[in-house]
């Protein structure tokens, strides 16, 4: 059977989570190069470490690279197109949530960081693969000449109404979907297509922990007001972003996937 995806893949916050399982599912269904960046590079060895058992013929290279260094994101995916020639999947997922607290609590330094991480970083690793793309071979109407994916949140959609307050957070993940129709308008010409993607609520392990230790706290009821009535796997997110990586969604572009359990149709 043939595989659904071919080629070289690049990741951004590859070494845990959404990033991780999202490397996971690019190569279950066919992607054979995979360059997975992380600041934490620890992780990252640990995480590559499982990804080449399990695929042991999937070629992979690590990046160190904080997605707010401009250098460090070119020097990046300048040695992915040195290594493998170019890029046909890009994942910019890198992020941070911040400290939850409210706006008149904060500083400046706290809201310029989450804002520098969730939509500075994207845009800066959006910016070297589009100059990338927009040179290499166009592989026709199903493949282009690339394809981008953006992890945005639900809440680049609605904003948090529970007692934590996620305005920095939410800002970012609003401009990243702005950000994401943009540049999918400019580049379309290209055939090069830029999707973003909404999870909900993800069963990470921070999560899972934050919910045993406080089973009526508000993420717990906002979970519950999730109409399929559980969070997302990380897996089930990973699955949806190989969709939008695919031959499958070759007539999306500018869209914002939502996988959030319905939270955002109520």
């Amino acid at each position: 059977m043939a595989s659904l995806l071919k080629g070289t893949a690049f990741i951004t916050g590859a070494a845990s989570g959404i990033g991780q399982y999202t490397a996971l599912s690019l190569a279950r269904h066919g992607i054979q190069r995979l360059a997975l960046a992380d600041i934490n590079a620890a992780a990252l060895r640990a995480a590559n470490a499982s990804l080449a058992a399990e695929f042991p013929s999937v070629e992979i290279l690590a990046l160190q690279m904080d997605v707010r260094s401009a250098v460090e994101v070119r020097d990046g995916v300048a040695e992915t197109v040195r290594r493998f020639g170019r890029i046909d999947v890009a994942v910019n997922n890198a992020g941070v949530g911040g400290s939850g607290r409210m706006t008149h609590e904060i500083d400046e330094d706290e809201f310029a960081r989450v804002v520098d991480v969730d939509l500075h970083g994207v845009w800066r690793c959006q910016r070297e693969q589009l100059k990338v793309m927009v040179e290499q071979e166009d592989l026709g109407m199903r493949e282009g000449r690339g394809r981008i994916i953006n992890v945005a949140s639900m809440y680049g959609l609605v904003a948090p109404c529970h007692t934590m307050s996620h305005t920095a957070y939410a800002a970012a993940k609003h401009g990243v979907v702005g950000l994401t129709k943009g540049d999918a308008n400019t580049y379309g010409r290209y055939n090069i297509r830029i999707n973003a993607i909404c999870p909900g609520y993800v069963e990470t392990p921070l999560i899972k922990a934050s919910m045993s230790h406080d089973p009526g706290s508000p993420l717990a009821l906002d979970i519950e007001r999730t109409p399929l009535k559980r969070m997302a796997t990380m897996e089930e997110v990973g699955d949806a972003i190989t969709f939008l990586a695919s031959p499958m969604s070759s007539f999306m572009t500018g869209s914002t996937l939502v996988a959030d359990g319905g939270f955002t149709s109520n």
